[in-house]
């Protein structure tokens, strides 16, 4: 089978000739390792292997969004291009370097309150920094809240998808990548800041997820009769677990306002697949409630807080299952012993019956050197997969 073939049996529940294996980041994020730029980490020789593996021998899934782009180190401000119009009248941003940083401010005017945010980007990691999140309180919120909607106006575009499918052709799929309303909404606050106003200000936090839900939902409709049938990741629900907030919240947060994107996902003929680090005990019963049609990436304890084994025995005839491989050990575990963990993955992801497992590292390393023993994990990883038939 192509991979493009295998990874759409996986998501109907077909059979398939050995479980499909994927990098996650690596071959679905857009990199230029020919790029000179002090900040593309991508750029030294030892990616150049890595990339090749996952370009050539896995079964490629391309991450996209069907927005104009934005710098990934625009702060989560939640508003739309930096474009003059209703953002400019409300936003300023300023990008400036510090030592060997780049670091971006974004400063928000808006019912006599001025808010701002800070991020930070070093030239060796591929990870923006967030210093200072723009609302520390519910009287920012509440300001916030004041944002007339046009603010958050977006042109969903699904045209680069399209070519970006066309150059894949049967070695993968192009998969939606869009972020939820509690993503959109937790990531304005500090980590502290947010549980306590989710918890304390549920009134209030609700009228924040009504609000960032209504272009979330417009995004979603657009590009999902445009782009009918194809796999979706939604992140975000991560926020509404253990020990951030209880669970009773992820259905109050999440299903009620998640939900609907899923819906809308499937009115179209797509698959939705929940992105969901950590403990994942007390909310998979209602990420299965949602309609989910897949998960990741299922981290094993203590990463997160269930066995594969148990996922799959449970909710595997609703699921598709992504993951099971700690990034962790891909970096740091010796060759025998991830050999071990591999195998193990690949066993409880496909005993017995299920819909489909695809065998996925939970993320990507982020610095600059590729590590020997790094790629002889991702080695293996291609390796046990293809020896792993029916």
């Amino acid at each position: 089978m192509t991979g493009r073939e295998r990874l759409m049996a996986t998501l109907r529940g077909e059979a398939v000739d050995r479980p499909a294996v994927n990098f996650y980041e690596i071959g679905g994020f857009r990199v230029d390792p020919s790029d000179p730029d002090e900040f593309n980490v991508y750029n030294d020789p030892s990616w150049r292997p890595l990339l090749k593996l996952a370009e050539e021998k896995t079964d490629l899934i391309r991450m996209r969004s069907p927005v104009s782009p934005r710098s990934h180190e625009v702060d989560s401000s939640g508003a739309g291009s930096s474009a003059p119009g209703p953002w400019s009248e409300f936003f300023t941003t300023e990008t400036y370097t510090q030592g060997r940083s780049r670091l971006r401010s974004t400063t928000l005017k808006i019912g006599g309150r001025t808010m701002r945010s800070l991020t930070r980007r070093d030239p060796d990691i591929d990870t923006v920094w967030t210093l200072e999140h723009l609302l520390k309180g519910t009287e920012d919120l509440k300001a916030y809240l004041e944002l007339p909607d046009e603010v958050f106006a977006e042109r969903v575009d699904t045209g680069p998808l399209l070519e970006e499918e066309q150059r894949l052709g049967d070695s993968g799929i192009v998969m939606v990548d869009t972020e939820d309303p509690v993503c959109r909404a937790a990531s304005l606050f500090s980590m502290e800041d947010f549980t306590v106003i989710a918890l304390q200000e549920q009134r209030l936090f609700h009228r924040l997820l009504e609000k960032v839900s209504r272009h979330l939902y417009h995004r979603t409709e657009e590009t999902a009769k445009a782009f009918r049938g194809r796999l979706w990741r939604i992140y975000g629900p991560e926020y509404v677990t253990e020990p951030y907030l209880p669970p009773r919240l992820f259905k109050e947060y999440v299903v009620r306002y998640t939900g609907p994107m899923v819906r809308t996902i499937h009115e179209h003929g797509g698959f939705a697949r929940i992105h969901c680090h950590g403990r994942l005990g007390a909310v998979l019963e209602h990420i299965v409630e949602m309609g989910a049609d897949a998960i990741d990436p299922i981290e094993p304890p203590p990463y997160g807080d269930v066995e594969l084994a148990r996922v799959r025995r449970e909710y595997g005839r609703q699921l598709v299952l992504f993951g099971n491989i700690e990034v962790n050990d891909v970096e740091n575990m010796e060759l025998p012993e991830f050999e071990k963990v591999v195998r193990k993955a690949l066993e409880d992801g496909t005993w017995g019956e299920g819909r489909g497992f695809v065998l996925m590292p939970s993320s990507a390393p982020n610095g600059r050197k590729i590590t020997s023993r790094m790629m002889a994990n991702y080695e293996t990883m291609v390796r046990l997969a293809g020896q792993f038939g029916p």
